[in-house]
This record gives C-alpha cells, sequence and structure tokens, in this order.
C-alpha cells in the first residue's frame, strides 16, 4: 500500500467515524436518562424499637443502650446517634463515606441481623426493632386525589387501583401512598356489663386474639392425593365477630360479644399524617424512578396511562399535581439545547470575525461532532442527563473548541507560507498533539478531587467530573483527527504569483497586532522577577477575593414552588395542627399569585 492509498483509507476512516458520532449522538440524546438531580446515597439508617409504656430514661436505659451497643459492633460504622423518648427509641447509623450503593446493601443486611441479635436482650413489651435505609429513593411524581361526595373507602379503592396501573408504567420503580390511613376494628367494651358477667377485658382480649388464626387443618388420603383440609369459622365481616360467644366467668351463661360492646369499622384515629390539597382532603400518590431511568419518559408514560383510566375515574373525583419532576428535567434540557446552540453561533459569529468564514464553520462544526460523541459515550456508561451533568456540559463548552482552534490556526498559517495542505496538517499535527493532550489533561485534573471524593457531596458531584473528562478527551481527539482533515478539505490556499508562479511566504506574524504582543512578551521575560511578582500579587488577591464570594452548595430553585415548614409543640394532636393549617392555606389561597397550595401534615412532605 503506497502513502496516497494510506491516506486516503485514512480519511473514509475519519469521515465514517465523524458520521457515526454524529448519529449515536443524537441515538442517545434521545434515549440517554434524565433526571433532576444526580442519584446518591443517603448512608443512614434508622434502628425504631418502641417500648410502650416506659418513660424516656428507661427507654435509654433498657432500650437504646441495647442497640446502641449492636450497632457498634459493625466494622463499616462512622458513627451512632439516638434519640429517646416516651414510648420509643430512634437509634440513626451512619456509615462511612467510602461505601457506596454497590455496597451498602450488604452493610445494612449486616445491620439488621446486630439489631434482630440484640433484640433478645430488651425487656419485656420493648420491640421488634425496625431497620428503616430507604433514604435514597427520589419520588419525581407527586399526585393527590380528592373526592366531593364520596367516602373514605370509595377513595382508597379508587388510588389503589391508581397505584397498581401505574406500578407497570415504564421506569417507575415504586408507587407509595401518602396519607393512607389503615382500617380497624373497633371493639368498645362496656366495663358494667363485664363486671356483672364477672369477667375481665383481658379474657375478652385473648378470645378475640386467638379468632381469625391461620393454621394448618392436615390433609386426608383420597386415592393416590393428599387433599388439604381448610378450617371454617373465619370472621368474614363486623356482624361475625360480634356473633362471638363469651362464657361467662364461675357460670354456664353464654352471651354474644354484640351485647357487651359495641363493634363498628374504621380507620385508625386519630390519623397519623393527613394531606390537602386547596382546602379538601386528599390521598396522595408518589412515584419514583428506577436506578438510571428516565424521568422524562416515566413522566410522559404516567400522562399517558392516566388519560387511558380516565374513563375509569368517578364523577366528582379529581387528581392534582403537586409536584412533576419531568417537567422541571425537560424545561432544563430545553435550556441547555438553547445553550448549545447560543454557544456555536458565537463560536462561529467569533472565529468568523478573527479567522474568516471557512475556518470559523470548520470549529463549530468540530464543536457539534464533540458534543454528540460526548453524549454517546455518557450514554454508554449510564451518566444520566441532570442539574450536575447539564452543568459540565455547559462549563465545558468553553474549552472545547480550544484544541481545535489550535490546530486550526497552526494549519492556516502553514498554508498561508506557502506549505502544502498534507504537509501543514502533518507539521501542525505531530507539533501541538502532544503538549494540547497535557494542556487537556490539566484541565481535567482540576476536577479530579471532586470525581474522586469518596464523601456524598463527590457522589452527588461526581458527574462533573467525569463529563468533562469524556468531553475534554473527546476535543483532543477530533481536534487531531476530525480537525486537521477539515481543514485540508476546505482551507484554501494562497493564489500563487503570475510572475513567479510561486506560493507568498511573507511571516503571518507581522500584523500589527503580533508585533504589538511580541514586545510585550519580550518586555515581560527581561523583566521576569518583576512579572512573577505581579503574577504572584494577582493570585493572592484572587484568593481574598475569593473567600468574600457567597459560597451555596445548591444554586437557588428555578421551580415556581415554595415550601414552609410549621412546627407547632410536641404533644398537639393532630385535628389542632390542622386547623392551625387551614388558617394559613386561607391566607395563602387568598394571595394573587399563589395556584394552588398542598399540605402535609404530621409527616414530612416525600424527597
Amino acid at each position: 500500500m503506497n502513502i496516497a492509498e494510506f491516506s486516503i483509507r485514512r480519511k473514509v476512516i475519519t469521515w465514517v467515524m465523524t458520521l457515526l458520532l454524529l448519529v449515536g449522538g443524537v441515538l442517545a440524546y434521545q434515549t440517554i436518562g434524565r433526571l433532576e438531580d444526580p442519584e446518591f446515597t443517603i448512608k443512614d439508617a434508622l434502628v425504631i424499637t418502641p417500648y410502650p409504656g416506659a418513660t424516656a430514661a428507661e427507654v435509654a436505659e433498657e432500650v437504646t443502650n441495647e442497640i446502641e451497643k449492636a450497632t457498634q459492633q459493625l466494622g463499616q460504622l462512622d458513627r451512632v446517634t439516638s434519640k429517646s423518648e416516651r414510648g420509643l427509641s430512634t437509634v440513626t447509623v451512619t456509615i462511612k463515606d467510602k461505601f457506596d450503593k454497590h455496597s451498602l446493601p450488604q452493610v445494612w443486611d449486616e445491620l439488621r441481623r446486630k439489631v434482630n441479635d440484640a433484640g433478645r436482650m430488651l425487656p419485656p413489651g420493648a420491640g421488634p426493632s425496625q431497620v428503616i435505609d430507604d433514604y435514597g429513593d427520589v419520588f419525581g411524581v407527586f399526585l393527590a386525589v380528592t373526592a366531593d361526595g364520596y367516602s373514605y373507602e370509595e377513595i382508597r379503592r379508587y388510588v389503589e387501583m391508581l397505584r397498581r396501573e401505574l406500578l407497570l408504567v415504564q421506569d417507575v420503580k415504586k408507587v407509595d401512598l401518602y396519607a393512607m390511613q389503615p382500617e380497624a376494628i373497633y371493639v368498645e367494651i362496656s366495663r358494667q356489663k363485664l363486671k356483672a358477667l364477672g369477667l375481665s377485658p383481658e379474657q375478652v382480649y385473648a378470645l378475640l386474639g386467638s379468632k381469625n388464626l391461620v393454621i394448618d387443618g392436615g390433609r386426608v388420603q383420597a386415592g393416590r392425593e393428599y387433599i388439604p383440609i381448610q378450617v371454617s369459622g373465619e370472621y368474614t365481616s363486623v356482624e361475625e365477630i360480634g356473633q362471638l360467644l363469651i362464657t361467662a366467668g364461675g357460670s354456664d351463661r353464654v352471651v354474644y360479644l354484640k351485647d357487651i360492646a359495641e363493634i363498628r369499622r374504621s380507620y385508625v384515629e386519630p390519623a397519623s399524617e393527613k394531606l390537602r390539597f386547596d382546602g379538601k382532603s386528599a390521598i396522595g400518590l408518589t412515584i419514583s424512578t428506577v436506578q438510571g431511568g428516565n424521568v422524562v419518559t416515566m413522566g410522559q408514560a404516567i400522562e399517558k396511562r392516566l388519560a387511558e383510566l380516565e374513563g375509569q375515574r368517578p364523577v366528582g373525583m379529581e387528581v392534582h399535581v403537586i409536584a412533576y419532576q419531568s417537567r422541571a428535567v425537560t424545561e432544563a434540557i430545553n435550556s441547555f439545547v438553547v445553550n448549545v446552540v447560543e454557544a456555536v453561533c458565537i463560536v462561529i459569529v467569533v472565529l468568523l470575525i478573527f479567522m474568516g468564514l471557512r475556518s470559523g464553520l470548520i470549529i463549530g462544526f468540530v464543536l457539534l461532532v464533540t458534543i454528540a460523541g460526548t453524549l454517546l459515550v455518557m450514554k454508554s456508561f449510564a451518566i444520566t442527563l441532570e442539574r450536575i451533568s447539564l452543568g459540565a456540559l455547559i462549563i465545558a463548552l468553553g474549552m472545547l473548541v480550544d484544541n481545535a482552534i489550535v490546530i486550526t490556526e497552526g494549519m492556516m498559517i502553514q498554508i498561508r507560507t506557502g506549505k502544502d495542505r498534507l504537509e501543514a496538517a502533518k507539521t501542525v499535527v505531530s507539533q501541538n498533539m502532544m503538549p494540547l493532550l497535557g494542556a487537556t489533561l490539566i484541565a481535567v485534573l482540576a476536577f479530579a478531587a471532586i470525581g474522586l471524593s469518596k464523601d456524598s457531596t463527590g457522589e452527588y458531584c461526581r458527574s462533573l467530573f467525569y463529563v468533562l473528562l469524556i468531553s475534554l478527551v473527546m476535543s483532543w481527539v477530533t481536534a487531531v483527527t476530525l480537525t486537521p482533515l477539515l481543514c485540508h478539505t476546505f482551507l484554501k490556499a494562497p493564489k500563487r504569483s503570475e510572475a513567479s508562479g510561486q506560493a507568498p511566504t511573507a511571516d503571518p506574524y507581522q500584523g500589527r497586532f503580533f508585533q504589538l504582543y511580541r514586545r510585550f512578551l519580550t518586555r515581560c521575560l527581561r523583566q521576569r522577577w518583576f512579572t512573577v511578582a505581579v503574577m504572584v500579587g494577582l493570585l493572592v488577591l484572587a484568593g481574598l477575593g475569593f473567600q468574600q464570594i457567597e459560597t451555596s452548595f445548591f444554586p437557588p430553585s428555578t421551580r415556581p414552588q415554595f415550601m414552609v415548614d410549621v412546627w407547632l409543640p410536641r404533644g398537639t394532636h393532630i385535628d389542632q395542627t390542622q386547623k392551625r393549617i387551614e388558617q394559613i392555606e386561607q391566607y395563602l389561597t387568598a394571595q394573587e399569585h399563589v395556584a394552588h397550595v398542598a399540605s402535609c401534615i404530621g409527616k414530612g412532605a416525600p424527597r
């Protein structure tokens, strides 16, 4: 194979790779995961142990101390904090930062084993302990269902139907119900009647506790088969519970439970949590996205499924939106696209002014190919588009053209001096390839502390490092491959002199701007100690000025939504809390710019 054939083959490969990057980038953009915030692991777990009737001191001494001793045996433990209150122990277990989402499930399993072993040391009446570790779920959709003229049971059945259907929607991980009150059977016993019959409440409780138990009734052989026997007599209604026979103490007299107690079916009172939307009681639906999923796709699928279920919605029941993350993510993605278009246009306009039409178009095209290649690699490594990765792409836009500008400008100079375009490409790439790679790696290493950090901040911001690494390395690759090919193809050589037939060889650096810059640079080199002192002084001033800049981990939210926390004294009844919240709702609803008001009472809103 001669040099000409090799050169042609290399050009074909470069064009094919460029086409693949563009097509792959467009497809990746359409299918890449989208979230509002990056996924990160919360390394805290709660161990909650009830101890009904115990004082706070008894809870601390008899329960909390035992749970703390058990959790401190974990080698992965960072710290333990606890809170002991009347009838309840809450122990917060924090794991070391070096454990991530892949290793934490095993840590939580070990924690549960330790806590279960400690359960044998708890006093009678305490426990069982519950380990809560699922704080990593973010509910991107929060819906509220209200109804006028319907019972709570009718609303509950409709919400349960919605939950079953929405669980089947694409990219949905979990659907939880918020402010759903559990059902209960209330048996209110008359103490006067018990006393007259010589019965104690404990006897009635024991008799009720022995009913509706699922037990194995055995099996009977019928030919070649053993047929299981199903025990009958289980209660299926409130009326059947009232037919329970109770033998009076010390006599053969038998009475029905309904004769000595009032039996009713209702919900647990008082409610532990409530939800209100625009002044109406509601039941909430909270929906989270699968890991690595696309919250925009999920949101669109939910809207489509709700529209399909519209025919099953009873008249008078309404489904309201409290939070819909996919809309915020869509706005952020659209804003990024606008930024990309603006960046490309600005680059092209600036380069048109300083480098000419062809150079500007070449570098603008290289920028688009670099962004497309970055999206393709992000898709391959399951990096989603979210607040941090989008910010990294916007930061990178200003640096992605640097390598291409160096190569393009170098080839322009070489071609203007009369050198052959192919030779110019070889010379410029060979001279600048390694220096540009070093400069690119230095820019990437500036963000390495974020990407390699093991704490929660590093995990949250890790996509910033990864995206900058991918995009900047991709810009170097396109600069040393695609850029010289485009320059070789589209940059024109200067016209040859009619007299000599030779291309002009004037020094392109003889212009006024370059001469001024040369004199300035020469003076700085002659006064090198003064120059170094000035640079050190500027560095010190920059450090002092940096301390005056306001710092914030999260930027101000652009979502047109505000949250207000209302705290009342501990022990306040939830009904009193609701009355106070209703007053606040009335005030907020009367404000001119308020569209809707949602209230979560007794419990914080889902994350």
